[in-house]
């Protein structure tokens, strides 16, 4: 493990240690039409990194957010557990009408929705010009922008506090985490609450979950680089849940209000502590164990392919873009991917070139394997690919390591 000398986007500390090198890959969600296949395809290095500071695992912003979400090929609501995960949520946080809930990053009102059907008032913020216009037709009043401070005062003072502030898979997607998080603070009231969820460092590491690392993610985070976050912002991090989406996610309680972190707080630094991920010598093994993970799926890929098998892909993930490129696995051992997102049909997937097609594609080819790529979502996708095993096909899951399961 090499140290190179950078600037930590949290604390400014120069240097930061090298964690894993995944070569250079294009942007994971710029899926490319079939006239820009001849077309040159712009990539970028994907090297984690992490302060020896702060401990703030992060990738230098080589792309900015503006060129990934103006136009976004993601929309939260075509995973149906997602949705409920949201339901669940706002059912927990239990806004009550005369209270106003503002969401960032709020995507196709996936969440949101929820909100409305409460009868209280909200607002999501969400830069994606295509995804916003799809959760105004939910009846979701949505701003079309970026969380800046500057837009976190005019919210304010437009439509007053946030009573609760949701942020949900989008505080890695910030290059600017200290701005991001003064947003925050600019929208909640002062007795107010600010729910994140993002991915838990711990178990990326533990589950060696490195295809979620892609250019869209800046950062990376543990509780305690979390914590050092918020506060740069002027929030108070009091609470914790840990979360199984995916792969493992954290859901931060933080307030503008200082007050006791919560036991599930100490108990989480304490597990981030005894796995080493508060000093240089829990990052060491990581990059042999993600070497393996490509050896094995390369190896699974090619054996089929000579025994005459044929193997597609089920979603088309950002994270399943980067596990393809750093893989390097081509159209030769994958024939295609299917998605339930049709904006995404017809194109084929970055740097891969892999077709996208729909759904039913599946059943009428009849595969021996299907290659699921959002296994986060793998008790939700089992279900679904049920109906594989009719023809004695078979599913193949590529993380925490390759298993092929009837």
């Amino acid at each position: 493990m090499t140290t190179e000398v950078t600037t930590c986007r949290l604390c400014g500390a120069d240097e930061l240690a090298g964690v894993v090198d995944l070569g250079a890959t294009p942007p994971c969600e710029l899926f490319l039409t079939a006239d820009r296949l001849a077309a040159p395809e712009p990539t970028y290095p994907l090297h984690l990194r992490v302060c020896t500071s702060c401990w703030l695992a992060q990738l230098p912003p080589l792309i900015t957010p503006e060129e990934t979400f103006t136009e976004y090929a993601y929309f939260s609501s075509y995973s149906t557990s997602w949705v409920e995960h949201a339901r669940r949520f706002v059912e927990q946080a239990g806004p009550q009408p005369g209270d106003f809930v503002v969401e960032v990053a709020s995507n196709d009102g996936y969440l949101l929705q929820h909100v409305v059907e409460r009868g209280v008032r909200c607002l999501g913020i969400e830069p994606s010009a295509n995804v916003g216009r799809a959760a105004r037709e939910k009846g979701v009043p949505t701003l079309t922008g970026f969380l800046t401070p500057e837009t976190g005062r005019q919210v304010r003072a437009g439509h007053g506090p946030a009573d609760l502030v949701v942020a949900n898979n989008v505080y890695a997607h910030v290059p600017d985490v200290v701005g991001f998080t003064e947003g925050l603070r600019a929208l909640v009231a002062d007795h107010g609450r600010v729910s994140i969820e993002v991915q838990h460092l711990l178990t990326l590491m533990e589950l060696n979950q490195f295809d979620t690392i892609y250019h869209e993610h800046f950062q990376y985070y543990t509780v305690a680089s979390a914590q050092r976050a918020l506060a740069s912002g002027g929030l108070h991090l009091v609470d914790v849940e840990l979360l199984p989406t995916h792969g493992g996610s954290i859901r931060l309680w933080a307030q503008p209000e200082e007050a006791p972190v919560s036991q599930r707080v100490v108990d989480v630094l304490a597990r981030e502590k005894a796995a080493g991920l508060h000093e240089l010598s829990g990052y060491a093994d990581f990059a042999a164990r993600v070497a393996k993970v490509r050896r094995d799926l390369l190896r699974f890929l090619i054996d089929a392919a000579d025994a005459g098998e044929t193997v597609v892909g089920y979603g088309a993930p950002g994270k399943g873009n980067t596990l393809l490129n750093y893989c390097g696995v081509r159209p030769d051992l994958l024939a295609y991917t299917v998605d339930r997102n049709p904006y995404k049909h017809g194109r084929y997937t970055p740097g891969s070139r892999i077709p996208v097609h729909p759904p039913e594609r599946i059943a009428a080819d009849r595969p021996d394997y299907v290659l699921v790529l959002p296994w986060n979502l793998r008790e939700e996708l089992v279900e679904q690919l049920s109906y594989v095993r009719e023809w004695g096909g078979r599913l193949v899951f590529p993380i925490p390591s390759l298993e092929v399961v009837g």
